[in-house]
């Protein structure tokens, strides 16, 4: 789940768009790490939403705040920062939701994970194609392409009788493997110039 900056790097020149590359490269692999962890102690922790659990569900959003501060910083000459900041707003927003929504169970917490995921991943697939020159974007795209379904999916999942955290685990695992692919194409297209 990421946010969008405004500026263009192709009016910058093609140097600028290259400075912005490792930085990226490095906010990716970090945050294919986090979601590839976060994702295992969820799915340990899937079966009833108790105090870890509940840190954890808060945690995943707060930390897309601040990786979403990081990318909006180091990189407003890809024309992605206005997402990234609309993407700080959005994480910030499900964090609070997931915090009440925890009262309620996990249906209520299925529906505020798929309403953010959904809106996320717009975001997240407006970002990718604006960065599309710099490389590495395609696990992007279809990340963010995944992520509308996804959050579909969970938000119909809360209606069912077996609601259960462990999609939301799968989904962050997903997300932590695209974050790799790209972390690892953004490496390949720096290397190649």
């Amino acid at each position: 789940m990421a946010g969008t900056h405004t500026t263009d790097r192709t009016a910058n020149g093609p140097s600028s768009a290259q400075g912005d590359a490792p930085a990226l490269r490095r906010l990716y692999l970090v945050r294919s790490g986090f979601a590839s962890v976060w994702a295992v102690l969820l799915f340990l922790n899937a079966s009833d939403i108790g105090p870890s659990t509940a840190a954890l569900l808060v945690l995943y959003p707060l930390f897309d705040v601040a990786a979403a501060v990081v990318d909006a910083r180091s990189s407003r000459a890809t024309g992605a920062a206005p997402g990234l900041y609309v993407n700080v707003v959005l994480s910030a927003l499900a964090a609070a939701g997931l915090a009440v929504a925890l009262a309620s169970g996990v249906p209520a917490v299925l529906r505020v994970w798929g309403a953010w995921a959904v809106v996320a991943g717009i975001v997240q697939l407006v970002v990718a194609l604006r960065r599309r020159r710099l490389g590495g974007q395609g696990a992007m795209i279809a990340s963010g392409s995944l992520s509308v379904v996804a959050g579909t999916s969970f938000v119909v999942m809360a209606s069912g009788a077996g609601a259960s955290l462990s999609g939301v685990a799968g989904y962050a695992l997903l997300g932590g493997v695209f974050f790799l692919a790209s972390a690892l194409r953004l490496g390949r297209v720096a290397g190649s110039r």
